[in-house]
Order: C-alpha cells, then structure tokens, then sequence
C-alpha cells in the first residue's frame, strides 16, 4: 500500500481551524470568562476579579453569539426568565460594543424606586439591615511594598488591619499607577472624594432581602447621593431592570443605561477563577504572590 505524503501546512491549518471553532462553541453554549474593570459591583465583584458566567442559564439570543449585533434575529431560544437577584452579565443596549454586570432588581411589570437611599419594589420598600463598616483603599502602586498607615489603621498588600489585628469588616484594596494618585493625600477618610478617587474611603455595607427572598450586599456612600432619589420607574415588557451593589457608583437603569431588553441578557455569573489588585504580566510570576487576590479564586457569586 502506498501512502500519500502528508501536507503539513493542511494539518497544521485544519488542527487551527477545528480548535477555534470549538472553543467559539464552547463560549458560545456553556461558560464565557469576562474581567471586572470597574467597582460598581463593590463589594461582590472587584476590579480585576475574572468570572465565568453559564450561558444555557437563560437560553440564548443573538448575543450569546459572535456578531450577535448584526441583528440577524430577534427573540431567545430555550428562554428562561432570570430571577430577582441574579448576578447577570448583558449587552448594553445603547452601546452594543460594552458588556456590563449587574444586579436584577427589576422585572417586567415592577415599578422600582429609591427615596432616600432605599429601593423600593412595587411600592414597598426593601429590608436594608446589618450596618458595618467598608473600606475602598485605592492606592499609589509605589505603597504595595512599604504600606499605607493611617493612624491606627495599616493596608500591606492585599490585607487590611486595625491595630496589629486583621480588620473585622470587609474591604477592598486596589492598586494604581501613582501618576493618578496626585490626590492621595486628600482623600483619606476625613473628606467626600469620590469613591473611584485614589485614597481610603469608608462606606457602610448593609444586607439587602429582595421581595423574593435573596439576601446580598451592597455598599452607600452616602444615602443622599445623585441617584439616591428618583423617579418611579415602570419595567416595559421583555425589559429588566438593574443596579450596582455599589449604589452610589453605579450607571444602571436609574440612569443612563435604563432599560435593559431581555434579549441582551448574555448569562448568570457562577464563579471568580482568578482575580488580582493591579495589572502586570504574567509572565512576571515574582509578582504572582503580592498582586493575586488568592481568597477570591473559586470564589461563587450569588
């Protein structure tokens, strides 16, 4: 029997092709990683946090696939209605080149409304219970190695502590180039800096029980912010409703996002798998150990 030469170009280009049409498969039905680049979800999600969402949890859209925004089709396959609650990651419908995460807090035929600070829910206000203290630290990169002191509070590294005993609330530090900590020094506790602003800020983190029962938390700068008193808000049909658990640092429904189509919806977010508080390669793996958030891998969102 003769065999025919092998064309190794051919191989090499078939093995290529079958690979990535598996791995736009996979993306496509089952699990799709996304980074967290922004803190509106503070304190569930971090910046620099990398998550897996499911996307069978809903069914699918045209989203849920490349070139979803060419508009080749309307409506979901296997739909499943998301739940009040759920961590959802969506296509922003004014903006289809951004993906957003968000809390659902809206379905269709609610009304939604904050007074003073709290949701209100078909006319009736949320349960906000357990008042603690929150850190946001973001600070100069230069200080991951010394450390920030301030008074009888030290941030080394990734962790946070009172006296010479680790803090017994809850916190989240990020670290920044230093050319955009030129404020530093203003921000720190005594003032109202904005939260993205670098520096230590302190909020107060509460439980919030949705009508339907689900407990998380969220974090307030303050109960009087911009978007802390609203309009009533009626949830158009085949539309969802959502917010940030950082409620004054958030665009969502109660701005400029509004209304989020259901047929936007990408996914549930399940999981961290990896997260870190500043960017550097990878392959600088003596960094590994002061960048990495270790107690947040494998990490489940609710």
């Amino acid at each position: 029997m003769i065999k025919k030469p092998k064309n190794r170009l051919r191989e090499w280009f078939d093995t290529l092709f079958y690979g990535i049409l598996i791995a736009i498969g996979f993306r496509s039905l089952f699990l799709e990683p996304f980074n967290i680049p922004s803190g509106s979800m503070i304190p569930t999600l971090h910046i620099g946090d990398h998550i897996f969402i499911t996307k069978w949890s809903y069914g699918y859209s045209r989203y849920s696939f490349p070139f979803g925004s060419w508009h080749l089709w309307n409506g979901r396959i296997f739909k499943n209605m998301p739940k009040r609650g759920d961590v959802i990651v969506f296509r922003n419908p004014k903006d289809e080149s951004l993906d957003y995460v968000k809390r659902l807090v809206g379905l269709p035929g609610d009304t939604i409304q904050m007074r003073e600070g709290r949701l209100y829910i078909n006319g009736e206000i949320v349960e906000r219970k357990d008042p603690r203290p929150y850190v946001i630290a973001v600070l100069p990169r230069s200080k991951r190695s010394s450390g920030v002191f301030l008074g009888n509070m030290k941030i080394l590294g990734n962790k946070l502590f009172v006296g010479d005993s680790p803090a017994d609330f809850n916190y989240t530090i990020q670290y920044i180039p230093d050319k955009y900590c030129i404020n530093f020094d203003k921000c720190n506790y005594d003032n109202n800096c904005p939260i993205q602003a670098c520096g230590i800020h302190k909020l107060t983190e509460y439980i919030e029980v949705l009508p339907n029962g689900v407990e998380h938390s969220i974090i307030e700068h303050t109960d009087d912010g911009p978007l802390d008193n609203t309009m009533e808000f009626l949830v158009p049909e085949n539309h969802l409703f959502f917010m940030g658990d950082d409620r004054d640092n958030s665009n969502d429904s109660r701005d400029k996002l509004g209304f989020v189509p259901v047929d936007n919806v990408l996914g549930r977010v399940w999981f961290v798998w990896y997260s870190h508080n500043y960017a550097s390669p990878m392959v600088a793996f003596w960094n590994w150990n002061a960048k990495m958030r270790w107690n947040r891998f494998g990490k489940g969102i609710n």
